[in-house]
């Protein structure tokens, strides 16, 4: 049995998925579980709990052999301790190749750095997955959309080779089924290298839309981020990419050679999901992963 943390999430509900295509048991683990059964398949056993609370968290580690687990939690070592009580032999942590040669006194790089530092002391097999951004982080932009053809975002030039959330799943998935990247941190990436403006341009094409871009000013996206984003992950983030101290962009094979198929392009996963930027209540709320 593995159980699956942020289960309704981009990448949790993508591991759901790819866990059920192999037919493997899986539990999914929701703040709300009745709201995550309208999201995830009638076959798979949710079960309530909440990853700031680790003792809510323990019910539903009966019989769980692996787990899918979100870095970017304080609780993280109360956790893990609860996982390694419960007889669970191997966890797969989500966290960001910023932790590459990153700076410690970065917030961002600091929680996912903290995050690796407390799986390996752990006690648990483990395997630490590294993306890039993600595809589906474009879906902040749905607000705007609903409102017109505009997409105003900030570092025009900061180009990412953000990686589908499907593509992370499948290898996830290979490391908690397979076991076959025990003790091992994979940096994982799409398959190009876009900047904002590219990402805009391939989303027109995908929804048919004539929608333009438009980059935002670093004191603009200050003001935008501070309704929503704590002060530190701003300073961070703009650390990253007004001040250069990360690089997105580099492209690396990792799903490729873990999943014997390439890694899916931007453009791919736009028209797949298009149908989500022609919402018109906004999504559910969910934990930001700060990418």
């Amino acid at each position: 049995m593995i159980l699956v943390t942020g289960a309704t999430g981009n990448v949790g509900v993508e591991v759901v998925a790819a866990l059920g295509r192999r037919d493997h048991p899986v539990r999914a683990l929701a703040r709300d579980p009745a709201m995550a059964r309208t999201t995830l398949p009638a076959t798979v056993e949710v079960v309530p709990g909440d990853l700031d609370h680790p003792a809510t968290v323990e019910a539903g580690l009966d019989g769980v052999d692996g787990v899918f687990l979100l870095g970017n939690f304080a609780t993280l070592p109360d956790l893990l301790t609860s996982m390694r009580s419960a007889g669970v032999g191997h966890v797969a942590l989500l966290t960001s190749r910023c932790v590459i040669g990153g700076n410690p006194d970065n917030a961002v790089t600091r929680m996912w750095l903290d995050a690796e530092a407390a799986v390996r002391s752990s006690g648990l097999a483990w395997t630490i997955l590294r993306p890039s951004g993600f595809h589906s982080n474009t879906l902040r932009w749905l607000p705007q959309l609903r409102a017109g053809d505009l997409v105003r975002a900030p570092w025009p030039d900061a180009a990412i080779a953000s990686i589908d959330p499907a593509d992370i799943a499948a290898v996830a998935t290979a490391a908690l089924v397979d076991r076959s990247y025990d003790g091992q941190a994979l940096t994982l990436s799409g398959p190009e290298a876009l900047t904002p403006g590219d990402q805009v341009t391939t989303l027109a094409q995908a929804l048919g839309r004539p929608l333009t871009y438009e980059p935002l000013t670093d004191d603009d996206a200050r003001a935008a981020m501070a309704s929503d984003t704590p002060p530190a992950i701003v300073d961070a983030l703009f650390r990253f990419f007004s001040d250069g101290e990360f690089d997105d962009s580099p492209v690396v094979d990792t799903v490729n050679r873990i999943t014997n198929r390439p890694a899916t392009p931007f453009d791919h996963w736009a028209r797949t999901h298009g149908h989500r930027f022609q919402q018109q209540a906004p999504p559910p709320p969910t934990r930001s992963t700060t990418r």
